[in-house]
C-alpha cells in the first residue's frame, strides 16, 4: 500500500499536478496574509474603541450624580451594558449586587456597601422568596447605617446604639431599628416587622 503511495505521488509529480497545486499556494498566500492584516488592523481599531469607551465610562462613574451633565448620564446609559441589563429587570427582583452595582454607577449613595457579605446573602434569599416588604425593610437598615455612619442613635427611651454594627436579628429589629422610622401611613414598621417575621421563621440551618 506504501509502494503504491509513493508510485502515484511519482506519476503526480511527473504529470505536472503537484506542481501546479504548489502554483496555487504560492499565488493564494499573498491575498490570505492581506486579509489576515486586515482581520487584525480592524481588531486592533475594535480594542482600541473599546478601551477608549472604557476609560470614558470611568471618568463618568468619578463624578457624583450631582456633578454629571446630561451627556455623561446618556453615555453612561447608552454603553454600560451591564447597567442596562440591570435598568431592564423589574426593580424588586434585583440582588444586592445589582443594586450596589446601580448605585455606583449611578453616583448615589452606596447603601449596599453598609450590609456584610451574609446579610447581602439574606438579602437576595429575600428577593428570591418574593417577600419583597422583608427587603424594603433591609433596604431601611442600609439606609440607617448609612445616614448615621458609625454614630450613636439616642431612642426616645434614653437608650442608644450603634446601627452599622448591630446584627440585624428579629429582636433588635423590633426593639431598636424601628425606633428610627417615624412616618405618617406606618409603611416602615411593616416593611421593618416582615423583616422579622421573614427571620424568625427562617431556619436555624440558614
Amino acid at each position: 500500500m506504501i509502494v503504491t503511495g509513493i508510485n502515484s505521488l511519482s506519476s503526480a509529480w511527473q504529470s505536472g499536478k503537484i506542481a501546479d497545486a504548489g502554483r496555487q499556494i504560492a499565488a493564494a498566500t499573498p491575498a490570505t496574509l492581506a486579509e489576515k492584516v486586515s482581520i487584525s488592523s480592524a481588531a486592533r481599531a475594535l480594542l482600541a474603541g473599546d478601551a477608549e469607551v472604557e476609560a470614558r465610562l470611568s471618568q463618568i462613574k468619578n463624578k457624583p450624580a450631582v456633578e454629571r451633565s446630561a451627556a455623561d448620564t446618556e453615555y453612561l446609559l447608552a454603553n454600560d451594558k451591564r447597567l442596562a441589563e440591570i435598568r431592564a429587570k423589574d426593580p424588586q427582583t434585583l440582588t444586592a449586587d445589582e443594586i450596589d452595582y446601580t448605585q455606583k454607577a449611578g453616583g448615589f449613595v452606596n447603601t449596599m456597601a453598609n450590609l456584610s457579605p451574609a446579610e447581602k446573602a439574606l438579602y437576595d434569599e429575600m428577593v428570591a422568596a418574593g417577600n419583597y416588604d422583608a427587603v424594603a425593610g433591609m433596604n431601611l437598615i442600609a439606609l440607617a447605617r448609612q445616614g448615621m455612619g458609625g454614630q450613636q442613635v439616642t431612642l426616645p427611651d434614653g437608650s442608644s446604639f450603634d446601627p452599622t454594627t448591630t446584627e440585624i436579628s428579629p429582636e433588635n429589629i423590633r426593639k431598636l431599628f424601628t425606633e428610627m422610622f417615624v412616618d405618617s401611613d406606618g409603611s416602615s414598621a411593616k416593611r421593618l416587622a416582615a423583616l422579622a417575621g421573614y427571620l424568625e421563621q427562617r431556619p436555624a440551618s440558614a
